[in-house]
């Protein structure tokens, strides 16, 4: 299967909401903080929006509809990325496009 990027992801998502997955410093601290380990969320998954990797984050659907929206990721990032938000905004797109 071959990639297919889509530029337009990141600004459907800046349509929906105020999404900053742009400011995302991929430090990893998010991941060591969740509670269920989810190591998807949201370092890598911020990567695949910035990049336009849409196919790859509906393949991550069952983690974005897991998390449970703490924000114990979102008080220890050193960004202040508003994670809760961003994921929020990720699953009303999912659902919009019909998963």
């Amino acid at each position: 299967m071959s990639t297919v990027l889509s530029p337009a992801l990141a600004r459907e998502l800046h349509q929906l909401g105020e999404f900053d997955a742009e400011a995302c410093l991929n430090c990893g601290v998010c991941s060591a903080t969740c509670p269920l380990g989810i190591d998807l969320l949201p370092r890598r998954l911020f990567r695949y929006v910035v990049f336009g990797l849409a196919q790859r984050v509906r393949e991550e659907s069952e983690a974005i509809f897991s998390c449970l929206l703490c924000r114990a990721c979102e008080q220890s990032c050193p960004a202040g990325v508003h994670i809760t938000e961003n994921v929020r905004l990720l699953r009303r797109w999912l659902l919009e496009e019909g998963l």
